[in-house]
């Protein structure tokens, strides 16, 4: 692999890695205030990608925008993506969980009920839109528009890239700088003296739930940017970028973050250096080596440890 390359694939693993942080995100959210494994967060992402199908194709469907309204495609599937997570988020939260949080269920009911509603909804999107992948309407040209020691990013990574790091900048100034972020953070770290203090928890989870989906579901449109839509297209993204949350730190936001990018750098490095059927092994491999040496994950802290 000459230079040239290694920084091709260095930067197309930071582009996979910041896809898998901001759906690890969502992981680590709920885990934050919930202590509860969310697997059916890897749905919310694929519904999003149907959102952002959905809604760019019902306003112009078969058409190639330029300039402005390529901005524009691109905003309204992005927003599209996240109300289609949001909601699909927030309906999981008030249907599956919080009935189950009221009756004081045992932990192992929740994660049993988390793996049967992620069942639910792969079979629900499969039922709705087909089995098979729907390709994403072009809402810009691809080309090349910058290189970066020698690296050539085109609109796609750009926008990939460039969307998920205001995502995280974003999510980690309302933790940590607004009323809300206490809140999530006042829960996270004892949820009876928060209620104490007059905080609503069921208003906090809820939110929790809903900021997850908006990122999971924007980033599911961005990921269907460059691959096709499909009812199972959450899966591997969904797993990898659960370890991804775990190798960071499970219920750590920037150890979210960097696992993620961590985990996509691993993928792709891996591809020309010993071929692409390794490269999920070679991203759970170092999960494994890291959980060896540091069992709660590089930063281990939990989100209410974290201002």
């Amino acid at each position: 692999m000459s230079l040239s390359e290694f920084w091709d694939y260095l930067v197309l693993g930071a582009v996979l890695g910041s896809i898998y942080a901001v759906i690890a995100i969502g992981y680590t959210l709920v885990y934050g205030v919930l202590q509860l494994i969310n697997f059916a967060h890897s749905e919310v992402f694929m519904f999003g990608a149907y959102g952002g199908l959905i809604s760019l194709t019902l306003v112009a469907p078969g058409s190639n925008p330029s300039g402005v309204a390529s901005v524009g495609y691109v905003a309204l599937g992005l927003t599209a993506g996240a109300a289609f997570g949001a909601l699909t988020a927030y309906g999981l939260e008030k249907v599956a969980y919080r009935p189950l949080r009221r009756r004081g269920a045992p932990r192992l009911i929740f994660l049993i009920t988390a793996i049967g509603a992620s069942f639910f909804l792969y079979n629900l999107a499969g039922k709705l839109f087909g089995r098979d992948p729907l390709p994403m309407p072009e809402a810009y040209k691809n080309e090349q528009v910058l290189t970066v020691f020698g690296a050539t990013l085109n609109v796609t990574q750009l926008l990939l890239l460039g969307s998920a790091v205001v995502m995280m900048i974003a999510l980690d100034l309302v933790v940590n700088r607004t009323k809300l972020g206490a809140s999530i953070r006042a829960v996270s770290q004892d949820a009876e003296v928060a209620a104490l203090m007059g905080v609503d928890i069921d208003k906090v989870i809820s939110r929790t739930f809903v900021i997850g989906g908006v990122l999971g579901g924007a980033a599911g449109y961005l990921y269907g940017t460059f691959l096709q839509v499909k009812f199972d297209m959450g899966f591997i993204p969904g797993i990898t970028a659960f370890a991804a949350a775990v190798v960071g730190g499970i219920g750590n936001i920037r150890g979210a973050m960097l696992g993620g990018l961590m985990l996509g750098i691993v993928e792709t490095l891996t591809v020309p250096l010993l071929g692409g059927e390794w490269r999920h092994v070679a991203a759970f491999t170092v999960l494994i080596i890291v959980l060896m040496f540091r069992p709660t994950g590089i930063l281990g802290e939990r989100v209410g440890r974290t201002a």
